[in-house]
């Protein structure tokens, strides 16, 4: 065993009474909250109601955590379908498998529906929301480590992670002793740094609409695109012999450049000088 090694929590829950409180939801309660705080408070900054991000929350949220569990079932088959298995354990999300691509893509169509019916045009909460999910989303990485369920390649690098052998998640044929690329650790750190990138291009840009949630997809795709790369993981599915995610990863970045290019000619005045907020055109022009 490597001495300067990062070692796994030997817990991944407290029993409090008859209840069982998972670390993991724990964090991604505490991602949940970071999130549409720092969204409320951006949005407030826009002159829109701090209280606009949580009725938006309110849809965006239930329906991204569905998304998030269906993408994770479907590319891990092999984790909740075989011979003997208790099928009720694809609901179980406290256990951990939430993807996170899949929580943005009908996380956004619940914040769409949300942004709607609050009459609030959807890129505004979008951008709103950038720094925020990119922090939420490194605050969830640390339940990722509780449930030692986010790790790469084996290193003999310092501050390789220590994963207990008899962890379902253990690749099979290796030492004990082997130590792994810490994953969870550096996905953390590439979204605390993407917060700073985000927030620099929205100023450079002058507050563009767009360019927050069009960064933030470049930013976070070409990162989890190089993590996916080495990330250990046997029973992801494939495509074409490419993980799903990388590819879905660069369909993000793709995604995000997109969003930048439909952006970059487009004038809007800032909020503060009257730029319509809302989707209907009617309610725009009373302002």
């Amino acid at each position: 065993m490597i001495p300067t090694a990062i070692p796994s929590p030997d817990i991944s829950f407290i029993d409090i009474g008859p209840i069982r409180v998972h670390f993991y939801a724990l964090f991604m309660l505490a991602a949940i909250i970071a999130a549409t705080a720092i969204a409320a408070r951006r949005m407030r900054r826009s002159g829109i109601p701090s209280g606009t991000a949580l009725d938006i929350a309110v849809w965006a949220v239930p329906i991204g955590i569905i998304g998030g569990r269906l993408y994770h079932v479907v590319t891990h088959p092999g984790d909740y379908f075989y011979a003997g298995a208790d099928l009720w354990r694809v609901l179980y999300v406290w256990e951990g498998g939430l993807a996170i691509f899949g929580s943005i893509t009908f996380g956004a169509i619940g914040a769409w529906i949300g942004a709607r019916r609050q009459g609030v045009r959807f890129v505004v909460f979008a951008d709103a929301l950038a720094p925020g999910l990119l922090l939420a989303q490194a605050i969830g990485r640390i339940g990722n480590y509780f449930n030692q369920e986010l790790f790469g390649t084996p290193t003999t690098l310092p501050w390789g992670l220590e994963i207990d052998p008899s962890s379902p998640a253990f690749p099979p044929g290796l030492s004990p002793d082997t130590v792994f690329h810490p994953l969870f650790l550096y996905e953390m750190l590439w979204n605390l740094a993407g917060v700073a990138i985000v927030l620099l291009i929205e100023r450079l840009a002058r507050h563009r609409p767009g360019f927050a949630i069009g960064t933030y997809f470049i930013w976070y795709g070409l990162g989890r695109a190089w993590f996916e790369s080495f990330r250990l993981d046997p029973t992801e599915l494939e495509i074409v012999g490419v993980k799903i995610n990388i590819i879905t990863a660069g369909a993000a970045a793709v995604l995000g450049a997109t969003i930048l290019a439909i952006y970059m000619h487009r004038t809007y005045p800032r909020p503060e000088e009257g730029v319509p907020l809302t989707d209907d055109p009617a309610e725009s022009k009373k302002g």
